[in-house]
C-alpha cells in the first residue's frame, strides 16, 4: 500500500449472511425464519430436520430467492446484469439493525482506495415483516437512501414521507385496514366493542385509526387495552379480567400472532367463550394459531388480509430438484411433471395461501424494475416511485407518492377444517380504489352474535344519552303525545302537522279526531228526543187550547197571545236541533240567530200576557176604563216591537262579524273540536243580554201581580216560569264558560229545553189539567171567583 493511501477498517466483524449469492447487483434480506438454531441448509429438506423454523418466514426468504433467479433467467429483464442477494435470518430489533447496517456497510474488514472497485452496499433492503423492526433499522438505513421494501409492515407511520423517505412497501398501510375493519364493524351492526393492541407503533397506530374510522360510522369502543409478549405477565392477567367483565362481543385485536396465542390461550383457560374476534393481517391467517393452546376460541374470526396469489413455478423446483425453465441454464434435471405433493405434507409446501408471500415476489420485481431504469442512468429512488407494471397473474403493482400499494383485501372467516386445523375461508372483498358504496361486498355472511351497549329504539322512541357514558350507551324514551319519530335510533322526536296527532304507537301521525256533538251519540240523540217530545207536548197543548178555545179558561187566558205563545215555543224547541250536527257557515248563523228571535218572541208573549193580567184586574175595578189603553192591538204590537228588536240586533251581528264554523285546536291537542265561533262576542251577548231585560222585566211584573184573586191569578205561574227561565240561564253562563268541547253546545241546548220546558209547563200543565180533568172549574163563575 502506497503512502498517502486512505484505509477504512471495521471496528468489530459483521455476521456474515445466512443465504447469499453473488452478483452484479445486489438485494439485500431480512427474515427471521430462524429459532435458536444454526444456520439452515439452503435446500427446502432441511425443513424435516428443523422443524421450529418459521416455516412462513422462510418461505418468504425462498420466494425471494426464487424471484431473483426467475428475472437472472429471463432475458427480457436486466441484460447482462447478474442479481445477487444477501439474506439475514435476524430476531429482536437490536439483531436486526446489526443486519440492516451490515447490508448498508458491507463486509470487507478494510476498504481503500484500490480496493473499492466493487461496491459492498445492496441496492434494496426487503424486509422486515414486523413493522417495529422495520420503523428501527429503516431510520438508520434512510440516511444512506437505500430504499427498503417491506411486504408486511403495515404501520400507518411509515407512510409519513419526511420520516421515511426512502420506504416503500408492497403490502397495504394499516390506515385503509383500520378503515375496512370498521366498515365490517357497521355492515355487522356492531356498535359497542372492544379493542386489544400489541403495545408499539403497529398496535397503537393501528387501534388508533379504527378508532377514528369507528366513531365516524357511530361505533363505540367499551376498552382499549395493550399489552405485548415480552411485558410483564400481570398487564394481560389485567386485560383477561376487563374482558371477562365487559359487556361487548366483538374484540378487535391488532396485535401479531405471539400476542393473539397468548391471549386465546389465556382466555381458554379461565373459559372464556362466545366472543367474536375481529383480527388484523399479522395473525387471521397465521398457520401457526392451530397449534396454540385454546386456538378454538378463534374459530370464527373475522379479517382482512391481502389477495391470495399463484406464483409459477415457485417451490416445485425445490421440492423435487428439477427446474422448469428447460431454456435457462440450470444444473438441475428438467421438470418431468409426473411429480407429486401428497407425500409432502408440510405447511411449507402449502402454496394455496401465498398472500404475503406473493407480496415478496412483487418486491423483488420491483427493485428489478427500478434497476433497469438505474441502468439507464436515472434516479433509483425515482424510479421505484414511478414503477407501474403487471405479473404474469394479471396483478398491477404500484406505489403512491406516499411509497403504498394500492389497497385490496379479501375478508376471511376462520373456520375449522376436517383435520382441525384452521382454514380462513374467503367471505367478501374491500377494494379502496372502487367507489365508497361498492369498496367492501360480502358474499357469504357468516352468522355473527350482536354487540350494543343498547338496543336499537325502536319508531316511536328517542334515544337519551345515558350520563357518563359513550354515545352508542342510551335509554330509549317514548316520545310525548303529538310528537312521533319513524325512524329507528332516532334522537328527536318530530312534532305532528297541527291538525294531526300521534297514534299509540308514536311512529306516525294521524289526523286528529274531529269532534261536535253528533246525532248519532248518546247524548246528541237524547237532546234531539227532548226537543222533539218539547215540539210534541207543545202540539198536544195547542190542540187542547184549539178544542176548547170558546172555553171561559182558555178565553180568560188570552187566546190569542196564548197560542202565539205556544207557536214560540214550537220554534224554541225545534231551533234546540240546529245546535246539534256538523258545524257549517249556515247552521253556525241560524242557530244563533234562531235561538234569539225565537226566545225574544216567547218571552214578549209571556210578557204581554202579564200586562194583560194586571190590566184586566184593574178594568174590573169601579170606574176603570184601563183596558182601552192595551187592548189587542196594543198587544200584537208590544210583542213585533220586543221582537223586531232582537231582529236588528241579529241583523247587525250577522252583518258585522257573523258566527262562523272554527276547528278549535287549543282545548284538547288530541282532537279538533268543531264548534262555531261567535264571530262578535259583544253581538253574542247583546242577543243573551237582551233577551235577560225581557225576562226580568216579565219577572217584575208577574211579581207585583203576585196577590191578585187565585182564581184569576195567571201571574203566580208567569213568576214561576220566569223564575226557572232566569235561574237557567243565570246558571248558563259559567257553565257555558267552563264546559269543554261538545259539551259547550249540550250545555246551551240544555239551557234552551230546560228554560222552554218550564214555561210550558209552568203556564199550560194546570190548564190543561183544569180542561181536561176538571171541567166544573172551566166556568165563568169559577174564573170570576166568590172574592171578587
Amino acid at each position: 500500500m502506497s503512502k498517502g493511501d486512505s484505509v477504512c477498517r471495521l471496528q468489530s466483524s459483521a455476521q456474515p449472511p445466512e443465504l447469499t449469492q453473488d452478483g452484479d447487483l445486489v438485494i439485500g434480506g431480512i427474515f427471521s425464519f430462524r429459532t435458536g438454531f444454526k444456520q439452515p441448509d439452503i435446500l427446502l429438506y432441511t425443513l424435516f430436520y428443523y422443524p421450529s423454523l418459521n416455516s412462513r418466514e422462510f418461505k418468504f426468504a425462498q420466494t425471494m430467492i426464487f424471484a431473483i433467479n426467475e428475472i437472472n433467467n429471463n432475458p427480457g429483464m436486466l441484460p447482462d446484469v447478474k442479481l445477487g442477494y444477501k439474506i439475514y435470518d435476524n430476531c429482536g430489533t437490536i439483531d436486526i439493525l446489526r443486519a440492516a447496517l451490515a447490508l448498508v456497510s458491507g463486509l470487507k474488514g478494510e476498504v481503500s482506495d484500490g480496493n473499492c472497485t466493487k461496491a459492498e452496499t445492496v441496492h434494496a433492503i426487503l424486509g422486515h415483516s414486523g413493522s417495529r423492526p422495520t420503523i428501527a433499522f429503516q431510520q438508520v438505513v434512510g440516511r444512506f437512501h437505500i430504499p427498503v421494501i417491506s411486504h408486511f409492515a403495515t404501520c400507518a407511520c411509515l407512510s409519513n414521507r419526511r420520516e421515511y423517505p426512502t420506504f416503500f412497501r408492497t403490502i397495504p398501510s394499516d390506515y385503509y385496514q383500520s378503515r375496512a375493519l370498521a366498515k365490517m364493524v357497521r355492515q355487522f351492526g356492531w356498535t359497542w366493542i372492544g379493542a386489544v393492541a400489541v403495545d408499539n407503533e403497529y398496535g397503537r397506530n393501528g387501534v388508533a385509526a379504527f378508532v377514528q374510522n369507528a366513531q365516524e360510522f357511530g361505533v363505540c369502543i367499551e376498552y382499549s387495552e395493550a399489552f405485548s409478549s415480552s411485558g410483564p405477565p400481570d398487564n394481560l392477567q389485567r386485560i383477561i379480567e376487563i374482558i371477562k367483565h365487559s359487556t361487548s362481543k366483538v374484540i378487535l385485536a391488532f396485535m401479531s400472532h405471539r400476542e393473539i396465542k397468548l391471549l386465546a390461550a389465556e382466555l381458554y383457560r379461565h373459559n372464556v367463550k362466545g366472543l367474536q374476534w375481529v383480527g388484523s393481517d399479522a395473525w387471521i391467517t397465521d398457520h401457526s394459531l392451530t397449534d396454540s393452546e385454546g386456538h378454538s376460541i378463534l374459530v370464527g374470526s373475522l379479517g382482512f388480509v391481502v389477495s391470495r396469489a399463484h406464483i409459477q413455478g415457485e417451490y416445485w423446483e425445490d421440492v423435487f430438484n428439477c427446474t422448469l425453465n428447460e431454456t435457462g441454464k440450470s444444473q438441475r434435471k428438467p421438470c418431468s411433471g409426473s411429480e407429486s405433493l401428497q407425500n409432502t405434507d408440510l405447511e411449507f409446501t402449502d402454496v394455496s395461501e401465498l398472500r404475503f408471500t406473493n407480496n415478496v415476489y412483487k418486491s423483488v420485481y420491483a427493485v428489478a424494475h427500478a434497476l433497469d431504469s438505474l441502468i439507464k442512468c436515472d434516479e433509483y429512488l425515482i424510479q421505484l416511485l414511478t414503477v407501474n407494471f403487471t405479473t404474469e397473474e394479471g396483478e398491477r403493482v404500484y406505489f403512491d407518492s406516499n411509497g403504498d400499494s394500492p389497497a385490496k383485501y379479501e375478508l376471511v372467516n376462520l373456520q375449522m377444517n376436517n383435520k382441525g386445523a384452521i382454514d380462513g375461508v374467503t367471505v367478501g372483498i374491500y377494494d379502496a380504489s372502487l367507489p365508497e358504496r361498492h369498496q367492501f361486498i360480502m358474499n357469504n355472511i357468516p352468522e355473527v352474535p350482536a354487540s350494543v351497549c343498547s338496543e336499537s329504539c325502536l319508531p316511536g322512541a328517542r334515544k337519551v344519552l345515558q350520563k357518563g357514558r359513550p354515545v352508542c350507551c342510551y335509554d330509549c324514551i317514548p316520545c310525548p303525545a303529538g310528537e312521533i319519530s319513524n325512524l329507528t335510533d332516532s334522537i328527536h322526536c318530530l312534532k305532528c302537522p297541527p291538525e294531526y296527532w300521534s297514534n299509540n304507537k308514536r311512529d306516525a301521525c294521524i289526523p286528529k279526531v274531529i269532534e261536535f256533538l253528533a246525532y248519532d251519540e248518546l247524548l246528541g240523540t237524547l237532546l234531539a228526543l227532548f226537543s222533539l217530545m218539547g215540539v210534541f207536548l207543545t202540539m198536544i197543548t195547542t190542540i187542547i187550547f184549539y178544542c176548547h178555545k170558546e172555553t171561559p179558561l182558555v178565553r180568560a187566558n188570552n187566546s190569542e197571545l196564548s197560542f202565539l205563545l205556544l207557536f214560540s215555543l214550537t220554534l224554541c224547541f225545534l231551533c234546540s236541533l240546529t245546535f246539534i250536527g256538523r258545524p257549517s257557515e249556515w247552521s253556525c248563523m241560524l242557530r244563533h240567530t234562531a235561538f234569539g228571535i225565537t226566545f225574544v218572541l216567547c218571552i214578549s208573549c209571556v210578557l204581554g200576557k202579564t200586562i194583560v193580567v194586571l190590566m184586566a184586574f184593574r178594568a174590573t175595578l169601579p170606574g176603570s176604563n184601563v183596558m182601552k189603553w192595551f187592548g189587542t192591538t196594543q198587544q200584537r204590537l208590544s210583542v213585533l216591537t220586543f221582537t223586531l228588536i232582537q231582529v236588528l240586533i241579529c241583523t247587525l251581528w250577522l252583518t258585522i262579524n257573523p258566527p262562523f264554523p272554527f276547528k278549535n285546536m287549543s282545548h284538547y291537542k288530541e282532537k279538533i273540536i268543531l264548534e262555531c265561533a261567535l264571530g262578535s262576542a259583544v253581538g253574542f251577548w247583546a242577543v243573551l243580554g237582551y233577551i235577560g231585560l225581557l225576562a226580568v222585566l216579565c219577572f217584575v211584573l208577574a211579581f207585583l201581580a203576585r196577590k191578585l184573586p187565585d182564581n184569576f191569578n195567571e201571574a203566580k205561574f208567569i213568576t214561576f216560569s220566569m223564575l226557572i227561565f232566569c235561574a237557567v240561564w243565570i246558571t248558563f253562563i259559567p257553565a257555558y264558560v267552563s264546559s269543554p268541547g261538545k259539551f259547550t253546545v249540550a250545555v246551551e241546548i240544555f239551557a234552551i229545553l230546560a228554560s222552554s220546558y218550564g214555561l210550558l209547563i209552568c203556564i199550560f200543565l194546570q190548564k190543561c189539567l183544569i180542561i181536561l180533568f176538571r171541567p166544573e172549574q172551566n166556568t165563568k163563575k169559577h174564573m170570576m171567583g166568590k172574592k171578587i
